[in-house]
């Protein structure tokens, strides 16, 4: 076993959970190699190219990444060892909202242009433009380029967003990609609104933190109003000049907000989940050309992080 690969613990909590067959009715190759081999590259950013020959062909690594991110299979097992923690009461569901851009490789430019009607219009909805990915094939096309695949200008260059809903023991629960220049406040619901902790044997998903830590970016009367509505408590300070506009209205202007600044310091723990994501070097630089496989990417990088907490 190589350094980074998995443990026979982190592999016995993963294999029940593994497809059998092939999409042909054949046998897959030896997942455990497989998913060693991707993640080696993305741990250390290499070209699927340069992997090591003791991961087998490297085309059988790449490819099943891309299928995987396609179909969700990599979504899926984040989900089943979020179940298992979340049973063992180990899940602090005191979670914290953040984002991090993350810089494009000019590799990660170029990817084929999509149909009119599937790039998002100007004015969509904000984080309606989360990869929608296509049918699993060897060669996946469809999306679009710049927004569509969640690639945008910001003061960092040609960047990706990543949205992150952190539990309180800095481990992450949710993610959400946008083009760089997306603002964070928008975000709040479509983040929160991606976690969906299933429960081992009967009933629903738990969708419900039981509070929410975000700083001065998420502060608005929707963030507020949404968290009401769900019967969310939350610590979000309010900026300076949306309190001197509510003091300039008077009785009109509405209620303080209340922040309680203790329980605020907890919300770093989101900050050290984006740390600990931007240690695996595929994750801190894009280079898929496509949202969804980079997407896939993040999302294993969580399920190690989880894995291995």
């Amino acid at each position: 076993m190589g350094r980074g690969d998995l443990t026979n613990a982190e592999w016995d909590r993963l294999e029940s959970f593994l497809p059998r067959g092939g999409t042909r009715g054949g046998r897959w190759s030896d997942h455990r190699r497989v998913i060693n081999g991707v993640l080696y590259r993305v741990r250390t950013g290499v070209q699927c190219r340069d992997l090591p020959e003791r991961f087998g062909p490297w085309e059988t690594a790449c490819k099943r990444h891309r299928r995987w991110s396609a179909d969700g299979t990599w979504k899926m097992l984040l989900s089943q060892v979020q179940a298992a923690q979340d049973a063992a009461g180990e899940i602090d569901w005191d979670v914290s909202v953040d984002s991090t851009s993350v810089r494009a490789h000019q590799h990660g430019a170029g990817a084929r242009k999509a149909p009119p009607a599937a790039v998002p219009q100007k004015g969509a909805r904000a984080g309606t433009n989360q990869p929608d990915p296509p049918a699993e094939t060897d060669h996946p096309t469809g999306g679009g380029g710049g927004i569509g695949e969640c690639l945008g200008r910001s003061r960092g260059g040609f960047t990706t967003k990543i949205h992150l809903a952190a539990d309180g023991r800095c481990r992450p629960l949710a993610l959400l990609l946008t083009p760089g220049h997306y603002g964070d406040g928008p975000q709040l619901a479509p983040v929160l609104e991606q976690i969906a902790v299933p429960r081992i044997g009967v009933g629903r998903p738990r969708t419900r933190p039981d509070h929410v830590l975000a700083d001065k970016a998420y502060t608005s009367r929707h963030n507020r109003r949404y968290l009401r509505r769900r019967g969310i408590a939350h610590t979000i300070p309010e900026r300076r000049d949306q309190r001197r506009h509510r003091l300039n209205r008077g009785s009109r202007g509405g209620r303080p907000t209340g922040f309680d600044s203790e329980h605020y310091k907890k919300r770093n723990t989101v900050e050290r989940a984006i740390n600990r994501l931007k240690g695996f070097r595929a994750v801190a630089t894009r280079y898929e050309k496509r949202a969804y496989v980079y997407l896939g990417t993040v999302t294993l990088a969580a399920l190690i992080i989880r894995l291995r907490a």
